[in-house]
């Protein structure tokens, strides 16, 4: 395949990003061609018209566009409840998928997804964490996982620099709605932290969450949350969000045994102990004393092509078969904490991994059976805010 024709299913502002940048060639180096997109709303094909390419076909029906034969690969960027249902459609056509994130609204449907996937094992589908292309978070990550520093003891991620103005919420009838995105700000602003906080540390083994719901605007989902996570070796995490905070931090801390990892500002910073904890303990004879260490910035090769990075990457994989950022079954890892995280909320209690997806489910249902939004149609506008926080 000389040349990949993408089509753009949902050209709200993620998907008109994508098509601009690629349409306009502002991502040379994307081994992409844009051959078509698709969208519901008259008024972004006509943006679409004035915009992009005459070579770009526009669609009012993405069915119709998936059998025109233009395109071989897709990109999915439409609101979350209709994600596993397009990528599917894109699998069983044998069109290579990407899908924004999240992966869906509840596991249920994206372990489906993933079954649909797994009975394709030709089609390339990838999930779009572009935070993992990050320098900081890769190198997180690699510090945690190489064993140097030995186990993970503590990790908090307390991120509240999302915050979100009643205006923001009344901008669609869909936003902040169980029926329109199916939850607050897990659902929508924190799927990217919720990924790399397990890709990073691994899955825990159980999840306990307070949540509290239009606490902060005049919204029915949550907008403030505060969760506990225990690791099957007996550590510990804290995720703390809020779309509420007027001014905001994001600082992700983890202590190991010999450092401890402190991601803030865009920075890492590491400070070395001398020797493990346990090791020092031994020999210790100061009753307040503290392990020894300093602290460093870890060499990065700077490198955080973030969206750009990531189609490149499923591009080299449809072409040459090489490794993606995030493959699209590891959508559902993100997705299982928020659900967890819902669900501790709703039922008042600790929530173990795996849980009880048609628990979930029907807890969620009856939830949307009372929404403000009572129709079942769904909105294809979303505000990215910015890159690098991954926001809608």
């Amino acid at each position: 395949m000389a040349t990949i024709r993408l089509g753009i299913i949902g050209i709200g502002n993620q998907g008109s990003y994508y098509a601009r940048s690629i349409s306009l060639g502002e991502w040379p180096e994307v081994e992409l061609t844009l051959a078509a997109v698709a969208d519901i709303n008259p008024a972004r094909l006509e943006w679409a018209e004035k915009t992009l390419p005459e070579s770009v076909a526009r669609f009012d029906d993405t069915i119709a566009m998936l059998d025109s034969g233009l395109i071989d690969a897709c990109v999915v960027t439409v609101p979350h409840y209709d994600h596993p249902k397009y990528v599917m459609a894109c699998l069983e056509r044998g069109i290579h998928v990407m899908c924004d994130k999240p992966a869906g609204v509840y596991t249920k449907q994206v372990r489906e997804m993933n079954a649909c996937a797994a009975a394709h094992p030709a089609v390339v589908f990838g999930m779009m964490f572009n935070q993992r292309t990050n320098c900081v978070y890769r190198k997180m990550r690699e510090l945690v996982q190489s064993g140097k520093y030995g186990r993970v003891r503590r990790a908090n991620w307390l991120i509240t620099n999302w915050y979100r103005s009643q205006f923001y919420y009344d901008s669609g009838d869909w936003r902040a709605t169980w029926a329109g995105e199916g939850g607050g700000v897990l659902l929508n602003q924190c799927p990217h932290q919720l990924d790399l906080f397990q890709w990073i540390l691994g899955m825990p083994a159980t999840v306990q969450a307070s949540m509290r719901f239009g606490q902060w605007h005049d919204i029915e989902v949550e907008d403030d949350v505060t969760a506990l996570m225990t690791w099957p070796d007996g550590h510990t995490g804290v995720f703390i969000t809020s779309t509420g905070d007027p001014h905001g931090t994001n600082r992700f801390e983890v202590q190991m045994d010999g450092a401890q990892l402190v991601c803030e500002e865009d920075k890492l910073t590491v400070y070395e102990l001398e020797d493990l904890e346990q090791d020092w303990m031994k020999t210790n004879k100061l009753p307040f004393g503290s392990v020894p260490g300093h602290s460093f910035e870890p060499e990065t090769d700077g490198e955080n092509p973030q969206h750009r990075g990531v189609l490149q990457r499923w591009a080299a994989a449809i072409l040459r078969g090489e490794p993606l950022v995030a493959g699209g079954a590891e959508g559902i890892n993100g997705l299982t904490l928020s659900n967890a995280m819902h669900l501790s909320a709703f039922t008042g209690k600790t929530v173990a991994l795996p849980f009880d997806e048609d628990q979930y489910y029907n807890e969620l249902m009856n939830r949307v059976a009372t929404s403000r939004r009572k129709t079942g149609g769904t909105a294809v506008v979303a505000d990215t805010g910015n890159s690098f926080a991954g926001a809608k």
